[in-house]
């Protein structure tokens, strides 16, 4: 059993920079791989950033790619997320999940814990 709280959001002018935080509980952190996944209103909730359990491995969608860095603490069952260059576009409820995977999942439906999320909006 893994709980997810997620934390950072808050309002940004466009071309400003966030750092989102998600704290997890449980002994097992280390054995998922920890995603971030973002959804505005009246859209699906789509794929942000994903870092596989060691921290040799990443994987970020065209949209947010050199803008944002994913990075994780196993010692302190931590996962952040960077986010530079900000855009009105990244205005989402993002959201903290855990897969039970050893590789880098991307799909909504390959994770089994999920955060409750946190408000990003950026003013143009």
């Amino acid at each position: 059993q893994v709980q997810l709280v997620e934390s950072g959001g808050g309002l940004v002018q466009a071309g400003g920079s966030l750092r989102l935080s998600c704290a997890a509980s449980g002994r097992t952190f280390r054995r998922y791989a920890m995603g971030w996944f973002r959804q505005a209103p009246g859209k699906e909730r789509e794929f942000v950033a994903v870092i596989n359990w060691s921290s040799s491995s990443t994987s970020y969608p065209d949209s947010v790619k050199d803008r944002f860095t994913i990075s994780r603490d196993n010692a302190k069952n931590m996962v952040y997320l960077q986010m530079n260059s900000l855009k009105p576009e990244d205005t989402a409820l993002y959201y903290c999940a855990a897969a039970s995977s050893l590789s880098r999942p991307i799909g909504v439906t390959e994770y089994k814990y999920w955060g409750q999320g946190t408000q990003v909006t950026v003013s143009s």
